[in-house]
């Protein structure tokens, strides 16, 4: 035989041969003696079988090895020839059959699993039931006794808890994990404006005025499980506002989960508005006085010098340095008097005409005053007046002063802009028997950490030595003279609900029949 020596492959594959019949059937002897160690166990069962296929396929594959080398080592080619086709189809059928096998182990593995499941929960099942009945008879033995404790102590507890929930004169409210109030008692409602025997489904964002209130609330129940005094404001059903003092604690679950809360409110309205009050009041009495005081101590030297001043102008030409400074002393002494003639209106030492007003006309005559300064700045005036305005009763001289004061607030807010627009509008509003007269603007709007700081005397936001504060103090008070009030809103809301840039201030004063009730009130 030419080529290379064929002996080291025959070597190779006759030991490879023996080494699988081998090796298969240690393998099935191990699976043997496992099946007979747990009978019971369905897997050893199935090892046992593909071991046998394995061994059968390793017998029948290996067999045919060998029985090729030595009629090839006998040189009797021939007749291996014609039994081959005989070993391959053996061959294969054996490989079918350990691939069969094979193929169906998962299912078998998860039938096994899912009986051995079952048979864990039946055993966990039998120890419950055991439990459970254990726990049936020591309770037969005694729960006639201990029904009646409970029943006791839970009338009890319910008693004391529902004279509290219902006696009490502040707001007590349950909420659930989706912040609805599941029960409220009848203090509750009627600070919030529902009849005791309604049963509105409320939510704490419909109660709380700030949406941001809300996620607080929230927050500190869920960090700390409890809240202690938290100042807010709630919102009745006609959208008034009221101010509470709130108290809360969590509930929770078997888990440790916020399931809802329990809360106290306690109504601040009053009190506050007292405290605001008396605030104001004492500040008004007290600038009031040193406004009068200030006003009548250097209003006669301003008239002196303002006269002076205007005497020696006569004396120089218009076009002199000396002419030029007496016109300096003049406009700036005019601009002291002015603020002078400011506090004298803020301490109301000035008196105060009482006459049929017509709103309309005398937003007429404001726009009259104004309305050249307004079209040097390109600002568009847009007027909508009601038909058959009811007339008021008051000084229309002042009433015009707070509107003016109010159109030239308008028109410094929209300064700098590329023109602007002033809305000026009235209505009446026959419920509440008033006269409302609205100026609108288009300007930057106030800042809400200054809005409430507007109507306070000497408060501004111009540059120097272009506002004295006391334009919006000066008109709060005579709309307070004449029983009216002043509203402000900044941002503007829209008829839509949008909010657009600018700023409304509402004059709302009483129509004239209504005037002789007011001044009884205010003097109460």
């Amino acid at each position: 035989m030419n080529g290379l020596p064929m002996l080291p492959t025959i070597l190779i594959d006759v030991t490879g041969s023996v080494a699988n019949i081998l090796f298969s059937f240690l393998s099935l002897w191990y699976a043997f003696r496992l099946t007979r160690l747990k009978p019971e166990n369905f897997l050893w069962g199935y090892l046992f079988y593909v071991t046998l296929a394995i061994a059968a396929f390793a017998i029948s594959r290996a067999v045919g090895h060998l029985a090729k080398e030595l009629f090839y080592i006998f040189e009797r080619v021939d007749i291996w020839q014609q039994i081959a086709p005989f070993s391959g189809g053996i061959n294969s059928l054996c490989m079918i059959s350990v691939a069969a096998v094979m193929i169906f182990y998962h299912k078998g593995v998860q039938a096994y699993e899912a009986i051995e499941q079952e048979t864990a929960k039946l055993k966990q099942s039998k120890i419950r039931l055991t439990q459970t009945a254990n726990e049936l008879k020591e309770l037969n033995l005694s729960l006639e006794d201990k029904v009646e404790a409970r029943t006791a102590e839970l009338s009890k507890s319910e008693r004391k808890f529902r004279h509290l929930f219902t006696a009490s004169k502040d707001m007590v409210f349950f909420t659930d994990k989706t912040h609805a109030i599941v029960d409220i008692n009848a203090s509750g409602l009627e600070m919030l404006g529902y009849a005791s025997d309604a049963t509105p489904r409320l939510r704490l964002h419909q109660v709380f005025r700030n949406e941001g209130d809300v996620d607080v609330y929230a927050r500190m129940l869920a960090r700390y499980g409890y809240i202690q005094d938290l100042e807010s404001e709630f919102c009745k059903q006609d959208g008034s506002t009221i101010y509470v003092l709130v108290s809360a604690t969590a509930l929770y679950d078997e888990y440790s989960q916020v399931i809802g809360s329990e809360c106290i409110a306690k109504d601040l309205t009053r009190l506050k508005t007292m405290m605001e009050q008396l605030v104001s009041s004492e500040k008004m009495a007290s600038v009031g006085q040193m406004a009068a005081g200030i006003a009548h101590e250097i209003n006669t030297p301003l008239g002196i010098i303002l006269g002076y001043a205007q005497l020696m102008m006569d004396d120089f030409e218009p076009d002199s340095e000396t002419y030029q400074n007496l016109l300096v002393i003049e406009r700036q002494t005019q601009a002291s008097r002015k603020i002078v003639a400011d506090l004298l209106k803020y301490s109301r030492q000035s008196g105060s005409a009482r006459e049929a007003v017509n709103c309309n006309e005398m937003i007429s005559d404001a726009v009259a005053v104004t309305e050249h300064n307004l079209n040097l700045s390109h600002i568009k005036v847009m007027t909508d007046y009601a038909n058959d305005l009811p007339l008021i009763v008051g000084d229309p001289e002042k009433l015009r002063q707070v509107v003016v004061n109010l159109i030239n607030n308008a028109h410094h807010a929209m300064e700098g802009q590329e023109g602007g627009e002033l809305h000026l509008r009235t209505r009446h509003d026959p419920v509440q028997s008033k006269v409302i007269v609205e100026v609108r603007d288009t300007g930057h709007g106030i800042d809400e950490q200054i809005r409430a700081k507007i109507f306070d005397p000497f408060f501004t936001t111009k540059p120097v030595g272009k506002g004295t504060g006391l334009g919006l103090s000066v008109s709060y008070g005579i709309l307070q003279e004449h029983g009216g009030s002043i509203e402000i809103e900044s941002p503007v809301a829209g008829p839509d609900d949008t909010m657009t840039r600018g700023t409304l201030f509402r004059l709302i004063l009483p129509v004239a029949e209504e005037i002789a009730a007011v001044k009884e009130e205010l003097l109460c």
